[in-house]
């Protein structure tokens, strides 16, 4: 029988559907629902003309005003992949992945063409970089997409923001330019589960903002999840405990109990002021 969208959604969200079954799995939605994070890279190099290509397929996406308030950083040498992957020790496919990008917001650029033009620029603070880091985070968003539809693989690395001094001194990052987050690239070696999600019902509302079956939903999809991807270690247990059925909302709810990336945010409000 021929797979379907509404298989692919399935695997997906881990529930039954006929959304998309009389549709096979072709095309950018079957490539989107099918989706997977890879941490394995084969033996195998990525041209360099096509990487300029999906470079210029990233920047063609929409930004903020025409502002075009970003900057990727393509790590090329062995050495600086090596360091990166140092200063974050739990990810060790950093160093061996082909191709290492860093996606950055630049706020500097639009204040020098301010500067060479005579005039100021007057943004407001959080927003002129909450703009960047959105229009970063799009491109690479673009990038991902293009990517696979060559046959790629990636793996987004948000942890280049834990030490930001070190890492932006690797990449020569001037004032204004900020690490949002690395990606990984290259051909695949095997074949990951599908992360289960949760189903569009709790993150897509119509016309407003309704959270009245949070509870039911959230257990719900601690039990589908725990079925599909289950958490092996328990985190922070001499803290919280450890529990018999242990889902999610358990585990990420702990994961975010503690501060995080203080240096990043000292590290952005050394140029934005906010």
């Amino acid at each position: 029988m021929t797979e379907t969208l509404a298989d692919l959604y399935e695997a997906r969200f881990g529930e039954t559907t006929e959304l998309g079954r009389d549709r096979p799995a072709e095309g950018e939605i079957a490539r989107q629902l099918s989706h997977r994070s890879h941490r394995r890279w084969a033996d195998k190099v990525v041209d360099d003309e096509l990487m300029q290509l999906l470079f210029a397929a990233a920047l063609s996406i929409p930004t903020k005003s025409d502002l075009m308030q970003y900057a990727i950083l393509h790590v090329t040498e062995q050495a600086n992949k090596d360091r990166v992957a140092e200063l974050v020790p739990s990810m060790p496919w950093i160093a061996s992945a082909p191709e290492l990008l860093i996606f950055c917001g630049d706020g500097r650029r639009i204040r020098k063409v301010c500067e060479l033009r005579g005039t100021e620029f007057a943004h407001e603070a959080l927003d002129s970089f909450f703009n960047p880091t959105v229009d970063a985070a799009l491109a690479l968003s673009a990038f991902i997409r293009a990517a696979e539809s060559e046959g790629l693989v990636t793996c987004p690395i948000s942890a280049v923001r834990e030490p930001v001094e070190e890492i932006s001194a690797i990449l020569g990052l001037p004032d204004g330019v900020f690490p949002v987050a690395g990606l990984c690239v290259g051909y695949p070696d095997w074949e990951p589960w599908v992360s289960l999600r949760l189903p569009p019902r709790v993150i897509v509302h119509k016309d407003r903002y309704d959270d009245s079956n949070f509870e039911q939903e959230i257990d719900g999809y601690d039990v589908r999840r725990a079925a599909q991807n289950p958490i092996r270690r328990q985190r922070e247990v001499e803290k919280y405990g450890e529990k018999d059925v242990y889902g999610w909302s358990d585990d990420k709810s702990r994961q975010v109990s503690h501060l995080e990336r203080s240096d990043f945010v000292n590290f952005v409000k050394q140029y934005f002021e906010f």
